[in-house]
């Protein structure tokens, strides 16, 4: 459902983008779609009670202008106090998934991570919210 919901606003938000665009020369002219390995974006920010750090990893993206929009996979290391016993490491990698936004140097992220199920809890996805830095626009 959680999954849906992001979609959804990140379609409607490129939809939007294109729609209003001021631009006269026209979409098809400005646009890039690519495919990369490593686009630059290092990322920070919170997801399900602790934090991450990231670089957009495989991904796919489209620049428009000095808008770039990117869908990726993200190599994380997320951390988080694990107050059960026996105790998780506080820093953990991990992949997850995730749409980001960035314009000229800065970045915003919503990222998706999936835990594991365990003997307590069932497996599920959680999305988080991250602020970073195009490194490749320096």
């Amino acid at each position: 459902m959680i999954l849906r919901i992001v979609c959804s606003l990140v379609f409607m938000f490129l939809i939007v983008h294109v729609a209003f665009s001021q631009d006269s020369e026209g979409f098809e002219s400005m646009s890039k779609v690519r495919v990369s390995a490593f686009d630059g974006v290092l990322a920070a920010g919170f997801v399900d009670g602790g934090g991450f750090t990231n670089f957009t990893g495989p991904n796919i993206n489209m620049t428009y202008g000095h808008h770039k929009y990117i869908l990726s996979a993200l190599p994380s290391l997320r951390y988080k106090r694990d107050r059960s016993e026996p105790r998780n490491a506080f820093v953990t990698p991990n992949l997850g998934i995730g749409f980001t936004y960035s314009y000229k140097l800065f970045a915003i992220q919503i990222p998706l991570y999936y835990n594991p199920k365990t003997a307590t809890e069932n497996g599920e996805w959680h999305v988080g919210i991250g602020f970073g830095l195009r490194l490749n626009y320096i």
